[in-house]
């Protein structure tokens, strides 16, 4: 009797101790689920730091992009201000306040065929800076009785740097009158308006007498270019 209660006893022992490793084993089971978890949840968190280094890494593009926009954009301003100058050296137009007015050595003959004369105007650059010019000057010839505005010649005009203290010239040439030529203009100044400018400048006209030909299509008298 007290064999069989001993045998009892080590089977119920014994099944007990089954449970309880089964139980160990299942409680194993979790914790490795659990870990598995966790290497889901740690690799979907590097996942996301990924995406999160990728938007990083396109605003540092986006920033660059910007950064060679904004250098693109300055070189192109830059260029406007040189390309306005038209020269290359940034040197901007001339104005009459900067110009001096003079006459060249001339007055002679151009054609053997008549009496035109030819008379250099010198325009040179007073200030300290170099400027730019370019076209045909306004020329007037005053009289007492009225003032005649010459025509332009047919030359191209070129754009010219005047650094400072040098001068460039422009010419007036013009059909002097004689007697019984036609109708005569006394003329007494020139006034001369540097091309692109509103402001003159008046010289004594150092020749005698024009034949006036104000209503021509082509006179005789008219101006050309700065640089001619």
């Amino acid at each position: 009797m007290r064999l069989l209660h001993s045998a009892t006893a080590f089977a119920a022992t014994s099944a007990l101790a089954l449970a309880l490793t089964a139980c160990g084993n299942g409680s194993g089971d979790d914790t490795s689920g659990g870990q598995a978890s966790a290497p889901t949840s740690s690799s979907s968190a590097t996942a996301d730091g990924g995406a999160t280094a990728e938007n990083a890494g396109a605003t540092t593009d986006t920033g660059s992009s910007t950064g060679r926009s904004g250098s693109s954009a300055a070189g192109s301003s830059t260029g406007g201000g040189t390309g306005s100058s038209g020269d290359g050296t940034g040197a901007s137009r001339c104005h009459t306040a900067g110009l001096g007015f003079s006459f060249g050595s001339g007055d002679g003959k151009i054609s053997s065929s008549d009496d035109q004369q030819q008379l250099p105007v010198v325009l040179k650059n007073k200030t300290s800076a170099a400027c730019t010019i370019q076209g045909f000057p306004g020329v007037d010839l005053k009289s007492s009785g009225g003032s005649w505005s010459l025509t332009r010649s047919s030359a191209t005009p070129k754009k010219i740097t005047l650094a400072a203290g040098s001068s460039a010239t422009f010419t007036i040439t013009y059909l002097p009158w004689n007697q019984g030529s036609g109708t005569e203009f006394k003329a007494t100044s020139v006034v001369v308006t540097p091309p692109n400018e509103t402001t003159s400048a008046t010289l004594a006209w150092p020749g005698g007498s024009v034949l006036l030909q104000d209503g021509a299509t082509h006179p005789g008298t008219y101006t050309g270019p700065v640089g001619s």
